[in-house]
């Protein structure tokens, strides 16, 4: 997850040690207090743009996770507050610049235990529930006899993200302000309607042997709403039996600029909210009334944006003579 200050915090050096010390009694003070509420946050580093900091946190099943997610972000803005700081899950503040992403890191299990971490769940007045992670079991995904494909399992559901992507990038990529992050080529951002080893065009890329990254999905994102979604198409995918075919391991944008007809993924939240009214197996992540209503707030989103004219309006067309 990313956490960002505002512009000229420190200049957008990727992975560069003296700008994440720059920013190290904020980022300090976050780990402090992650640690504190049960995240077992494992690393961190200085991303692409302008004061923008990543920490990530230890995976565990996917409601912990969510709740996790939902209180790091709690964490961050309260720093920020102490810090007379903001702290931004905007997905797109500045274009040229890589976004705000909040890529899905996945496998899948059976099996194992949870046990309460010894840490420092003794030493704070919080129930244990917080400081539970699982432990042990089998990781389905990852197929032993190859260094980077899945296994027949991991395939299955990987044909199942495939299947129900669109849909899948309407709950991940829930804004307007989302698909300027997914047309802003070059930015890391994914494009492709694909799946590839380590290919970050691809809108999931096997990031690691024993695990898959689900990328058209931004820090705005509803985690609870995400995870169910993905749920229902690993189990689409496994239920049928699906395909993904065989991973792309060419670029999209050259690609594309060669002719070749490639998928894509939605370019507005107008045609990925289309494609999730097209989709019944997602839409059975929003049970009840949710999906009505995710509908109808997100239209008026959109309809909302389009009603407001804006500094490119003026900019291109104020002083046109037709």
């Amino acid at each position: 997850m990313t956490t960002r200050c505002p512009k000229g915090t420190t200049k957008p050096y990727a992975y560069h040690i003296e700008q994440f010390e720059q920013l190290s009694d904020v980022w300090l003070r976050v780990y402090d207090y992650s640690i504190a509420m049960g995240l077992d946050v494992i690393q961190g580093d200085h991303e692409d743009a302008p004061g923008q900091i990543e920490l990530n946190f230890t995976y565990d099943h996917a409601l912990r996770t969510c709740d996790r997610l939902t209180t790091y972000r709690q964490i961050c803005a309260q720093v920020a507050r102490e810090f007379g700081l903001l702290a931004v899950f905007m997905s797109k503040p500045y274009m040229g610049m890589p976004a705000n992403g909040c890529h899905h890191n996945l496998s899948l299990w059976r099996g194992g235990d949870d046990a309460v971490k010894p840490l420092v769940a003794g030493d704070l007045p919080a129930m244990d529930e917080v400081f539970t992670y699982t432990s042990g079991g089998t990781n389905e995904f990852r197929d032993p006899d190859h260094q980077w494909l899945p296994a027949q399992v991991g395939r299955h559901a990987l044909g199942g993200m495939l299947e129900h992507l669109n849909a899948l990038t309407a709950i991940g990529a829930s804004t307007v302000n989302s698909y300027r992050r997914l047309n802003d080529t070059g930015m890391w951002a994914p494009v492709g309607r694909s799946w590839g080893l380590q290919n970050r065009s691809c809108a999931i890329r096997v990031s690691s042997p024993d695990r898959f990254e689900f990328r058209a999905v931004d820090s705005m994102v509803n985690p609870y709403l995400m995870q169910a979604a993905l749920l229902k198409s690993f189990d689409d995918g496994l239920g049928r039996e699906l395909d993904p075919g065989e991973p792309e391991d060419r670029n999209f944008a050259e690609v594309a600029a060669s002719g070749e007809a490639v998928g894509r993924i939605p370019r507005t939240l107008d045609e990925a909210l289309d494609a999730l009214a097209a989709d019944p197996v997602i839409q059975s992540a929003l049970p009840g009334e949710m999906y009505k209503i995710f509908d109808w707030y997100k239209r008026d989103e959109w309809s909302r944006f389009i009603w407001q004219v804006s500094d490119w309006d003026v900019k291109t067309y104020l002083d046109c003579l037709p």
